[in-house]
């Protein structure tokens, strides 16, 4: 079908729609691999017994290949004294506080700052962060390591 066109301007089409065509299947494919990478909770764990002491030597393979590349999770904020404005939260599994509960375990929390100019409010319900993603041990005031897992240039999604 050519619709009145010549065969010179009908060819002349055709190519342009191949070329429009490679060219947006090329940018798809650039796009895509800018995608972070979703993962869950269940992703970030390693073996490690309540109560041990954490040893980056425990970390699976999966989770340090996961070092400086953004990733998309989702969880819970848990709740803290600031309800909105909210510049720099953890983000924990789920919403019975499990990170900070008795039977918690390490690899159950992530420690998220947004990126500038972003911030967002306190919820109950789940949430959609994605950021790039890293591992530093935070100690708290016992000397224990409290959280390994951080997220930088974060974003509420």
């Amino acid at each position: 079908m050519n619709f009145g066109l010549s065969r010179p301007t009908s060819l002349r089409l055709n190519l342009v729609l191949v070329l429009l065509v490679s060219s947006w299947s090329l940018s798809a494919g650039r796009a895509a691999a800018d995608d972070p990478n979703v993962i869950s909770f269940d992703d970030v764990k390693f073996p490690m017994e309540l109560n041990d002491d954490f040893e980056r030597s425990l970390l699976t393979a999966e989770v340090t290949a996961l070092a400086d590349q953004r990733i998309r999770i989702r969880g819970f904020i848990r709740p803290s004294v600031k309800q909105s404005g909210i510049q720099q939260f953890i983000l924990v599994r789920d919403n019975l506080e499990c990170c900070f509960g008795p039977g918690a375990m390490l690899y159950d929390c992530m420690i998220v700052r947004l990126a500038p100019e972003q911030s967002t409010e306190v919820t109950t319900r789940p949430i959609t962060v994605e950021g790039t993603f890293f591992i530093k041990e935070f100690k708290g005031p016992d000397g224990h390591v409290w959280a390994i897992y951080n997220l930088k240039d974060a974003v509420v999604r």
